[in-house]
């Protein structure tokens, strides 16, 4: 007698329309090796990254100042227009200020960026004549390579005279030597950036010999940071005359006028220190403790007159003096 087989074994046994889901059909065969082989997909190729560019090589650092880079003609011919053309120019003239649009056009065309300080000058009696009250200015040049903070030098001439005379020595000479070294420095670098400075009112007028009113701003407005930072500031005040430069000093000499003295040497310039001399606008940086020095003052015959004219000066002074800057700047 045959056993009944459970429902399950049943179906496994009979597999012909026998299932556990009577809506279901049959299972998808799965392909055997025998089955024709299928194309493979196409593949796409990926994409590649575009070449990188080599790196952009830095720019080659300016070459060092040389002491052969300045033209004396450039300070020459600044004398020639300021003492030729201009005239006598007192810090609060009509005169003065053609002098300082003439300077800022001169700088600009050198690479400069030329900033105005504007300052009230009192009136007074200045050397030989009355002189009104007004403002004056100083132009205050610069190359954008000065951060607040980090050291720096100045040069400096006053661009003022006093009334009647043409002022070539006192001072287009000074004013001559800074505008050479504009003209020198584009392209150029120095052993720490520079800034350049023509000072108005530096002559004397007010009570007594009060005078320096353009450089007293220029100190007043320093920042504390730029007082820390100013390394050495060199006036230029009456150096196209005599063959030796005077080196002076507000007290005994200092850094300034050691360095200028050594720079003096390197290039076989003569120069003679002369201590305790206060009459330029490097007194307004030494009274506030600055370090200063004065290149100039060699006395001469046409000193504050109308006889201060151009042949007064000595073009191979003028081209001393600019060696004597560039050697110490570079």
């Amino acid at each position: 007698m045959l056993r009944r087989l459970p429902p399950l074994v049943a179906c496994l046994a009979v597999t012909a329309g026998c299932t556990g889901d009577p809506g279901a059909g049959a299972a998808p065969s799965t392909p055997t090796s025998s089955s024709a082989p299928t194309s493979p997909a196409p593949t796409t190729p990926a994409p590649t990254s575009p070449a990188t560019p080599p790196p952009t090589p830095e720019p080659a650092p300016e070459p060092r100042l040389s002491v052969d880079d300045v033209r004396s003609r450039t300070a020459l011919a600044a004398v020639e227009h300021l003492a030729g053309t201009v005239g006598p120019r007192p810090g609060t003239t009509e005169a003065y200020f053609r002098a300082a649009a003439w300077a800022e056009r001169e700088l600009t065309a050198s690479g400069w960026s030329v900033g105005r300080q504007r300052f009230p000058t009192p009136a007074g009696y200045s050397w030989n004549a009355p002189v009104e009250a007004g403002p004056s200015v100083n132009l205050v040049a610069t190359r954008g390579e000065r951060r607040p903070g980090e050291p720096w030098l100045l040069v400096g001439a006053h661009l003022d005279t006093v009334p009647e005379a043409p002022g070539a020595e006192d001072n287009a000479s000074g004013v001559g030597v800074v505008l050479a070294l504009a003209e020198a420095l584009q392209g150029r670098r120095t052993r720490l950036p520079v800034v350049l400075v023509l000072f108005g009112s530096e002559e004397p007028r007010g009570p007594g010999d009060a005078h320096h009113y353009g450089s007293k701003t220029f100190v007043e407005r320093m920042s504390p940071a730029d007082r820390r930072s100013l390394r050495g500031m060199v006036s230029l005040d009456r150096v196209g005359v005599g063959d030796v430069v005077p080196v002076q000093t507000v007290l005994v000499g200092n850094d300034v006028s050691t360095g200028l003295e050594a720079a003096a040497r390197r290039v076989d310039v003569p120069t003679v220190l002369q201590e305790g001399e206060s009459s330029s606008d490097h007194e307004s940086f030494a009274d506030e403790g600055l370090p200063a020095a004065r290149l100039g003052s060699t006395p001469y015959p046409g000193y504050h007159s109308a006889d201060d004219v151009v042949g007064v000066v000595d073009p191979a002074q003028l081209a001393r003096v600019a060696r004597v800057v560039a050697a110490w700047l570079r």
